[in-house]
């Protein structure tokens, strides 16, 4: 049976919601990369889990609509060469993508007026740049 994985402060996913699927990684590999599998698939499905919260929950799916098939967020790990280091990959992937879609929105910006110094020093400068063009003037004395 699978291990709890817990989400930050906010929330612990039970073993019992995650599901996992291996099969073979691609690419090169020696003699056991025909018969070790070691890719991991790890799937949740976060529309019917019971253990986030509602408001949270419609935050993440929102946030991760383009990730979620039917609901289920699914991660793929297979940079490592064992089994075991995938599954922690696909974990901690999966811990990162929830904590980045259940993180509170930005605050709104405060629309600002430019103060009245930056208003001089941009026409100052602004000026100084027109002396310096106006005097490339390409007159010369015969």
């Amino acid at each position: 049976m699978a291990e709890d994985v817990p989400v930050g402060s906010r929330f612990v996913i039970p073993g019992v919601e995650l599901r996992e699927r291996f099969s073979r990684s691609s690419g090169p590999g020696g003699q056991g990369v025909n018969t070790t599998d070691s890719r991991v698939e790890l799937s949740y499905d976060i529309a019917a889990s019971e253990v986030i919260p509602p408001a949270l929950k419609d935050r993440i799916c929102a946030r991760l609509g383009n990730r979620l098939v039917d609901g289920v967020l699914t991660i793929a790990a297979s940079e490592h060469r064992s089994q075991l280091m995938n599954r922690d990959a696909a974990r901690e992937r999966l811990v990162d993508q929830l904590l980045k879609a259940a993180a509170a929105p930005p605050p709104k910006r405060r629309p600002t007026k430019p103060s009245r110094g930056s208003k001089e020093r941009r026409l100052a400068a602004k000026k100084r740049r027109g002396e310096v063009k106006r005097g490339r003037g390409g007159r010369f004395d015969d």
